[in-house]
């Protein structure tokens, strides 16, 4: 089957081709005609001024003398054409060949001619009824004196390959030149043609790829990225983005079951079989059985909160879901659903919020679940009866949300993977037995799909969380201002 590129090229090729011969052979029609009528024109301009002459002439000497003989050799010499002259019954009185004595001396030219020739200039491509070898193109003109009769025609003939003799060497000059003109465009033709298939046959070498599983390949963006192709190379790169990450977040999604499942399935298998193979003593069974079930609850839970990290990261990642709005607001409340805890722990909460609005634009529901899982981790490893403080600010174009709370400090060692999911540090396995390692990871999976960032400092029994978010436009915050 013909490529995109070969179909192209043959079809730019083939309207090239038909377009330069039609123009070749009009400039080809054209140019002879120019070239006949030029010398028509010539040769009538010749037969005028001998008419003139001749006339003039024969107040001192017949048409047939030698003076008129003389004068008609030497314009016939000088412009290139056979010269005749005729009585009026068309009898050749006088030739211009070198000869001697020339054949055409007493010939009688045609009677339509010299009728044709007395109502108007006679300008055909004719032999003259035998009067020449060929047909050669002919003006006659009748040699009128001032006053008196007609005193016979003047006959001016050039040959029809002489008069096109140069126009063919040029045309043969010309020929060459536009053959290289188009062997020119043909090659232009080709490199522009396979240009412009190239991004076609890379998104078909890609899209290959993609099928087995590789979602690497991109199109490079040569065209101008506002014109068809271009935009088509954009949202091709872009569909292979989002393909990319969803096998990312697939390929993440099943590393965290097979993480995570191993251990408590393996736990249920090997206490089912020994209850099961009688290893384990009928009255220990009651308690492998909650063990058990105990394992058989965390599955669950383990099952949901991945389902919900996957579905809010993905959430969050869509640019189309993200609006404005206040997120002073949001804080407030997100932290009224941890009232009862925060009471129940006796935490002095802190809430240090600017008066004015700060308009944000991102996903709601995301930036909801950010704030929330960083003050439930807050709240969870604060200590009794200590601070937290919520402080919402902007600097340089961002807003800025901190949570601090005060409690065990968090090892050095474990800062730098604080954000990798499933990551546990000792306190929390200490303090947060149900936990999974998965609230701080999707805190920051979401900051990366905003292209915003979050940092952790933690030091002197002091912990604390500051991520950013984009300002929303100013016309949008003066609204709510």
């Amino acid at each position: 089957m013909k490529s995109i590129y070969v179909r192209n090229f043959v079809a730019i090729a083939a309207t090239v081709s038909i377009c330069f011969l039609a123009v070749s052979l009009a400039i080809i029609g054209i140019g002879r005609s120019y070239v006949i009528n030029s010398n028509q024109e010539e040769m009538v301009n010749c037969a005028e001024e001998v008419s003139r002459t001749v006339s003039a002439l024969s107040d001192y000497d017949s048409i047939s003398g030698w003076n008129i003989a003389v004068f008609t050799s030497t314009v016939a010499r000088a412009t290139g054409n056979q010269i005749l002259i005729s009585d009026p019954s068309g009898v050749v009185l006088q030739c211009s060949d070198a000869k001697p004595v020339c054949e055409h001396f007493g010939c009688s030219v045609p009677a339509e001619v010299l009728l044709a020739t007395r109502e108007q200039p006679y300008n055909q491509l004719t032999d003259l009824g035998g009067l020449f070898s060929g047909p050669r193109y002919v003006v006659a003109i009748p040699i009128v004196p001032q006053k008196g009769a007609c005193l016979g025609f003047v006959l001016v003939a050039r040959d029809a390959d002489k008069m096109l003799g140069e126009w063919t060497s040029m045309l043969s000059i010309a020929a060459i030149i536009a053959m290289g003109v188009f062997l020119a465009a043909m090659l232009f033709t080709l490199f522009y043609t396979r240009r412009m298939a190239r991004p076609l046959d890379e998104m078909a070498a890609a899209s290959r790829k993609f099928a087995k599983g590789d979602f690497s390949p991109r199109v490079e963006q040569t065209a101008d990225p506002t014109d068809e192709m271009g935009m088509l190379i954009e949202s091709f790169n872009k569909m292979a983005d989002s393909l990319e990450q969803a096998e990312k977040r697939r390929s993440e999604f099943i590393a965290n079951i097979s993480h995570e499942l191993r251990t408590p399935m393996t736990t249920i298998s090997g206490f089912a079989d020994g209850i099961l193979d009688g290893t384990i003593p009928r009255e220990d069974q009651d308690k492998y059985l909650l063990a058990i079930r105990d394992e058989t609850r965390r599955l669950n839970r383990l099952v949901r909160s991945m389902l919900g990290a996957a579905q809010t990261n993905a959430r969050g990642a869509d640019p189309s879901k993200r609006t404005d709005f206040d997120l002073t607001e949001l804080a407030l409340q997100t932290l009224l659903s941890f009232e009862s805890r925060a009471t129940a722990k006796q935490l002095d909460v802190d809430p240090q919020l600017p008066e004015q609005h700060i308009l944000v634009h991102a996903e709601k529901d995301a930036i909801t679940q950010v704030i929330y899982n960083l003050l439930d981790n807050a709240v969870k490893f604060a200590d009794k009866g200590s601070c937290l403080v919520l402080k919402i600010f902007k600097d340089n174009g961002k807003a800025y949300f901190s949570v601090k709370d005060h409690g065990e400090t968090i090892p050095p060692d474990d800062l730098p993977y604080i954000f990798d999911r499933f990551h546990k540090s000792d306190r929390s396995r200490s303090l947060d037995k149900d936990g999974v390692g998965l609230g701080l990871y999707l805190v920051k999976a979401i900051l990366n799909s905003h292209d915003e960032d979050i940092a952790v400092r933690s030091e002197d029994g002091c912990t604390e969380f500051v991520f950013t978010l984009p300002l929303a436009e100013l016309g949008t915050r003066d609204k709510h201002e």
